[in-house]
């Protein structure tokens, strides 16, 4: 069941929402661990709606986990029994995802290698289990360290398994949401916190629905032909990695809107996972705000236990090379997505080193000029576009294919209509041509250019969904607005609980709800 389809938005949601609470009133307040199974129920129930098969994968996982959660939580268990426990208990995860994602792409590998014909079969990826299986690794690296309470299982279940949160994160981390569910303020409605959870929800809808999959148009008929070995030009080469690189991001972030609204409306604050990471101005600023929950799983239980920046430069850069090649193949099984880690493994080496250098020459500070800021953006906006080109790349060869074409390889050729400015025919000593779209590429050139130029400048000069909310603050961090002019005017047109405000919500919702004449999956489901 997917969050934007009329059978979860019209009927799902409502009718959990609905039974939650009329239980809250008629249940006693000892009674009310009835409402945490009725919750994982309806999300398994979620879960389960696009393939009953995989309810016995996530049923094993967590009771696996749990048991040894517990067993690592007992103070009389030898260390020696912990590490042991610890390790299995880590190697079952790691291989469930093994199987179901990686054993095909490694047999594959082995057989090009080797000349053999070896596989696994047909394997078909189960939703979600990148997603709760890291959830739960995390759980038991706590228990052995004496970090986690003695949970009981519907609790325990709820934290894995609670459904705005289970398909596609954020990555949830138990201390942050189990004691949530044992405050007694989440058992009484709020007509507030309803509001702002369907505001939240709907925004994401639109990004989802009127933004994502608006500009995916433009996106994958470009590689789609990259694919098919049709050279692109140096236009439609930028259009398709510009357009993707917004569609990922309205797609992703328009899903985590929605997990954060829909929770919110139960009372439930989930982390933040993304914080307008195309405004960041370092690749090391973009990893703060970019799958903000993933990445604080990646330094806590992967960088920070392989040493982190603490024995050294070369040691931090090998660390944070490894953290992101393993970072990347968390996302697929791929070849692509290996060399895309790798890609931001080094981008963050060269980061440091740069940030180094210039404290070493007396040039770093921390509030840097203008004109720095928007020389450090552009370089970061373009890495980052680069590397989702690969990212999005079906193979290594389209990746290259696109990049190439992107950066000159087949000549500079720009749309027939450019050539009424002036300063562009001036180029044409240079190799700049006017030779238009191909026929293949049946999209409209001037749409193209307005969407994407309006989704950039959505993406740079507004707030983000929490910053429209901060002064209710819906998520677990607390999202800031800057400094600035356009700060301090932005702060003023927050979200109220009021009729103006009402009357924008239900245009976002009734436009989301409107453009719903696909159900299309969300981009990070693959992964």
């Amino acid at each position: 069941m997917l969050f934007n389809s009329f059978e979860f938005i019209f009927a799902f949601l409502p009718l959990t929402l609905l039974g939650f609470f009329i239980g809250a009133q008629l249940l006693p307040s000892g009674k009310r661990h009835w409402l945490r199974l009725y919750l994982v129920i309806a999300s398994l129930f979620f879960y389960g709606w696009w393939n009953p098969q995989n309810l016995w994968l996530i049923g094993f996982s967590i009771g696996f986990n749990y048991l040894v959660g517990r067993w690592l939580g007992k103070e009389t268990l030898p260390l020696g029994q912990k590490k042991g426990l610890l390790s299995l208990g880590v190697g079952v995860n790691l291989a469930l995802i093994f199987y179901f994602k990686y054993a095909n792409f490694f047999a594959d590998n082995f057989n090009q290698f080797v000349g053999t014909e070896f596989n696994f079969g047909k394997i078909i990826l189960p939703l979600a289990i990148s997603f709760f299986t890291f959830q739960q690794i995390a759980y038991l690296v706590d228990s052995y360290r004496g970090e986690t309470k003695n949970y009981g299982f519907i609790s325990y279940c709820l934290f894995v398994c609670f459904f705005p949160q289970l398909i596609a994160g954020p990555i949830v981390h138990h201390k942050d949401v189990l004691g949530q569910f044992e405050k007694p303020s989440i058992y009484k409605f709020s007509s507030l916190c309803f509001s702002v959870g369907c505001f939240i929800f709907f925004a994401g809808l639109f990004k989802k629905v009127v933004l994502a999959d608006r500009v995916a148009i433009y996106a994958t008929p470009v590689f789609d032909a990259a694919a098919q070995g049709i050279s692109l030009s140096f236009f439609e080469a930028w259009i398709g990695a510009l357009a993707y690189t917004l569609q990922l991001y309205f797609d992703f972030s328009g899903y985590t809107d929605m997990a954060i609204g829909a929770a919110y409306m139960f009372g439930i604050r989930l982390p933040l996972n993304f914080d307008s990471p195309y405004k960041a101005t370092s690749i090391i600023d973009f990893w703060r705000r970019w799958h903000i929950t993933l990445s604080n799983f990646l330094r806590d239980y992967l960088y920070i236990p392989l040493g982190g920046s603490r024995k050294g430069k070369l040691r931090r850069h090998a660390n944070l090379l490894i953290t992101m090649l393993l970072g990347g193949f968390w996302h697929g099984a791929g070849w692509t997505f290996v060399i895309w880690g790798g890609l931001h493994g080094t981008y963050l080496i060269i980061n440091h080193q740069w940030r180094s250098f210039c404290k070493g020459i007396g040039l770093w500070q921390e509030k840097t000029p203008a004109w720095f800021s928007i020389l450090g953006w552009a370089i970061t906006f373009l890495a980052v576009v680069a590397s989702w080109v690969l990212f999005r790349a079906n193979n290594l060869e389209t990746g290259l294919q696109v990049l190439g074409s992107m950066f000159g390889s087949q000549g500079f050729s720009l749309p027939r209509g450019f050539s009424r400015f002036g300063f562009l025919t001036a180029l044409a000593p240079l190799g700049i041509k006017f030779d238009g779209l191909q026929d293949l590429l049946a999209f409209s050139i001037v749409d193209s250019v307005k969407l994407i130029g309006a989704l950039i400048a959505i993406a740079l000069f507004t707030p983000n969904t929490q910053q429209w909310l901060m002064k209710y603050n819906p998520t677990l961090n607390e999202p800031q607005l800057g400094e600035g002019l356009v700060a301090r005017l932005w702060s003023k047109l927050h979200w109220r609980p009021n009729q103006l405000w009402a009357v924008m919500g239900a245009l976002v919702a009734t436009l989301g709800l409107w453009h719903i004449n696909r159900v299309s999956e969300f981009l990070y489901f693959q992964f």
